[in-house]
């Protein structure tokens, strides 16, 4: 257990040493230096730092940031990893002194997102709008968690079960043979109650929704999941989407891009990839499922 990407990580293993625990804190550690836009020497901060300079960074970097991008068309725009200029302006942190952005402030900062401006030559990252942002955090978890377990794998490691703040990836079931058993958070259940599980085997359960980090201001409610095109939170009935799929960073990709495609166009999204299953919860606490799914 520890703390990266500000979020609570938990990683159980069976048959492993404290080497190989140890090798699992490096990684987190490794890409947290990478990846993290709040630190200032990690890569991302040298490419938002750079005002439209070239930068020249690590070939992990360069993928995931070509990943962002594929997401970015994927969800027609509507998963942007340049969101950032926007999502600096509000703080969505427990404890927080909340309030709402200056429109002023946030209709400028929404000028500056789109993906797009993003330039990726090899490993060298180029943005053509200075003041554009790139922030990772759609996918940066779902990214570590694979890293996480690519390297158990190699370790001959047949059992693991990865918990990076909510990415939920497994290797393997558990050691009886069994699958393990994923809850699926009711939103705003004060107490971690489930709305639904599903049993996965060597699968990811990732989830994103409006209850992981939000405030009320008078009777209007903010949440994190914000719109490229305004700068403020979605509005389209859900409260959160959970996806089901091999690989833990397309399971952290899709959760967003389907909230912010909405039920409808999620869901036609979803019954279009292979091997891919998602949850999708209503504002009126109704499961829809894509059809290949058994949720309990």
């Amino acid at each position: 257990t520890g703390t990266y990407f500000d979020t609570v990580v938990k990683i159980e293993v069976w048959g492993a040493d404290s080497k190989i625990m140890d090798g699992c804190k490096d990684i987190c550690e490794k890409y947290e230096q990478l990846l993290s836009p709040t630190i200032d020497s990690s890569e991302i901060s040298q490419i938002n730092q750079a005002q439209g300079a070239s930068v020249s960074v690590s070939k992990e970097t360069a993928d995931l940031i070509e990943l962002g991008k594929y997401y970015g068309d994927l969800s027609g725009g509507k998963f942007d990893i340049t969101i950032a200029s926007a999502s600096d302006l509000w703080n969505f942190h427990d404890n927080a002194d909340h309030s709402i952005p200056d429109a002023e402030q946030l209709s400028e900062a929404v000028t500056h997102i789109n993906y797009k401006t993003i330039e990726v030559n090899g490993t060298t990252v180029t943005m053509s709008d200075p003041y554009a942002k790139i922030d990772l955090g759609g996918i940066a978890k779902g990214y570590i968690a694979d890293q996480v377990k690519n390297y158990l794998v190699e370790e001959g490691i047949e059992h693991a079960y990865i918990n990076l703040g909510g990415n939920i990836l497994t290797l393997g079931g558990k050691t009886d043979g069994s699958n393990f058993r994923i809850g699926i958070q009711k939103p705003f259940s004060d107490d971690g109650t489930a709305i639904a599980s599903v049993e996965v085997s060597d699968e990811t359960v990732v989830s994103s929704g409006v209850y992981e980090r939000y405030f009320y201001m008078g009777d209007n409610f903010y949440h994190h999941i914000l719109n490229p095109k305004t700068g403020y939170p979605y509005d389209n009935n859900l409260l959160g989407v959970t996806i089901i799929c091999p690989k833990s960073v397309d399971g952290d990709g899709l959760s967003t891009t389907c909230f912010a495609l909405g039920l409808e166009d999620g869901m036609k999204l979803i019954e279009s990839l292979d091997d891919t299953e998602a949850i999708f919860i209503t504002d009126d606490y109704e499961l829809h499922t894509t059809s290949g799914i058994g949720s309990n």
